[in-house]
């Protein structure tokens, strides 16, 4: 008896436990494969005709032309890294997400949260971090490229297109429209 409450309890506590850990809920990076498996169901979903998508169609215009996903391999500037893959995903109600993975031995992935402010005007996207951070600025090449800039707002040395962002359909290697 004493051995299966034993048992029945050390299974409790196993499920306890896994439930506080995802409540946690870490920031979690989908890989590129499930990213690309997800743009397969959807390509396959929207040639038989299953989505509508007159449910989240932009009525505004020009205020939903600049959501989506921009990827870039920036140079790095650190010992033992061969460039920083960038993701930054531009959502509604301008938030944004910034993933940074550096392309070196023993690589952490990191990740930054918060609002921007897209603006045509002066040809600049402003990413304004959550915690304490520098904000981030971006020029504006067109809808579907940003160049990113020192913290200054100034380019950064060397060649312009080593840091080039390109929208996920612009850059034609990942679908921006995935649900």
């Amino acid at each position: 008896m004493k051995a299966s409450n034993r048992k029945m309890t050390q299974k409790v506590l196993f499920i306890v436990f896994g439930a506080l850990l995802s409540s946690l809920n870490p920031a979690w990076a989908e890989t590129d494969k499930e990213i690309q498996e997800k743009a397969l169901k959807a390509r396959e979903q929207s040639q038989h005709g299953a989505m509508d998508h007159s449910a989240h169609a932009s009525p505004e215009g020009a205020a939903g032309k600049f959501r989506g996903v921009f990827y870039g391999y920036l140079p790095c500037h650190e010992e033992d890294c061969n460039g920083l893959k960038m993701t930054l995903s531009l959502n509604a109600k301008n938030n944004y997400l910034l993933v940074i993975q550096p392309a070196k031995p023993q690589n952490r992935e990191s990740f930054e949260k918060g609002k921007y402010e897209w603006n045509d005007t002066k040809g600049v996207v402003l990413l304004t971090p959550n915690k304490e951070a520098p904000q981030r600025r971006l020029a504006i090449k067109d809808e579907g490229t940003l160049l990113y800039l020192s913290d200054d707002g100034a380019p950064l040395p060397g060649d312009q297109d080593r840091y080039l962002l390109q929208r996920s359909d612009r850059a034609g290697n990942r679908e921006m429209h995935i649900h």
